[in-house]
């Protein structure tokens, strides 16, 4: 019965060898629960997501077996590949603007591990096991639901690594044949893509400890010459947080007037050009002010892919300050774009 929290992976550099590989989906990690009419999607957190996601809500009752919990992912595809920022807009309080959302762009359940079938509970089974029967149970499913491709040879896995991050997934996912379903615990492994940036530092936001850097806000030049915000870094030591604000007081501002982004309160703003502070479901009551800084210093970043290659889809990772180069020469442009690769292929 839910909530389930997930089995989690942990981050590795290389794909290991001897384990199921299967790809890493960028959508929201969900758990289905089915008992007859009944069904819930559970969230990562344990939280519903089903009055988000109506048509699936059907399409599930109609695929699953009568009862049975699965692990999955729910996915939304768009012009061939995964949409985040579309899966992003179903969270959202009215119910005419979701099920609108449902009928202009449907999502998808993948499923990729069996936690229950019938009466019986399968978390104690190894991974071998679990994968054979959702085989079976899923045997001949249809679209929105699919089974997640897998296999145990690693030059495959190194193959989908590389292709299918043309189709918007995000890397590979690694689990021991023998692995036991465990919630909440980081027994899985995920092999991720790092690239780096080079970014113009043009503000940061207080740590909600103190006033401290919490992060540094990014940004990056567009065709246009316009600065536009790209996403956080935020992984530093107490001590150099701190350190941080005296090192960029130099370039703090005493208001936001002249600064690239001085229109950041106004939401009209947000539709023409990308910068921090836009409204979002997802911030809620956050404290979303930040110090602008002259945007006059670069630093490089790591980061694993872009989001509609706008920005980045996670935090990226500070790698050093770049005194060599110049802020107008931190644009889009250095940015590797992925080979496409039709999601369909991947599905099928």
């Amino acid at each position: 019965m839910p909530p389930v929290k997930p089995m989690l992976a942990k981050p590795v550099a290389r794909i290991p060898p001897g384990m199921q590989y299967e790809a890493k989906w960028d959508g929201f990690r969900a758990i289905v629960f089915r008992d007859g009419a009944d069904l819930e999607i559970g969230s990562r957190t344990g939280k519903p997501l089903t009055r988000y996601f109506p048509e699936l809500v059907e399409a599930l009752r109609e695929r699953l077996p009568e009862r049975c919990v699965l692990d999955g992912e729910v996915v939304i595809a768009r012009d061939g590949r995964l949409d985040f920022d579309a899966l992003t807009e179903r969270i959202h309080p009215a119910e005419s603007r979701v099920r609108t959302l449902a009928e202009r762009t449907p999502a998808s359940f993948v499923a990729f591990d069996l936690l229950a079938l019938g009466d019986e509970a399968l978390l104690d089974a190894p991974l071998t096991d679990r994968r054979a029967r959702l085989t079976e149970a899923l045997d001949g499913v249809t679209a929105p639901v699919h089974l997640a491709p897998a296999t145990t040879d690693p030059e495959l896995a190194r193959e989908w690594f590389e292709q299918y991050e043309g189709a918007g997934l995000d890397g590979v996912i690694a689990k021991p044949l023998d692995l036991r379903y465990r919630q909440n615990e980081r027994l899985m492994f995920k092999i991720k893509h790092e690239r780096t940036a080079d970014c113009v530092v043009a503000g940061y936001r207080f740590h909600k400890s103190g006033p401290i850097v919490g992060s540094l806000l990014l940004g990056l030049y567009d065709d246009g010459g316009t600065l536009q915000h790209v996403g956080v870094c935020a992984a530093f030591s107490m001590q150099r947080r701190a350190e941080l604000v005296e090192e960029l007081e130099p370039l703090r501002m005493e208001s936001v007037e002249g600064h690239p982004w001085a229109a950041w309160t106004e939401e009209s703003a947000h539709q023409t050009s990308r910068m921090p502070g836009a409204p979002s479901r997802w911030s809620g009551k956050k404290d979303l002010s930040w110090v602008p800084l002259r945007p006059d210093r670069v630093c490089e970043v790591a980061y694993d892919h872009m989001e509609g290659g706008q920005r980045f889809r996670h935090t990226a990772r500070f790698r050093t300050w770049r005194p060599d180069r110049t802020p107008d020469s931190c644009t889009f442009t250095q940015l590797e774009e992925p080979v496409r690769y039709d999601l369909a292929d991947v599905l099928r």
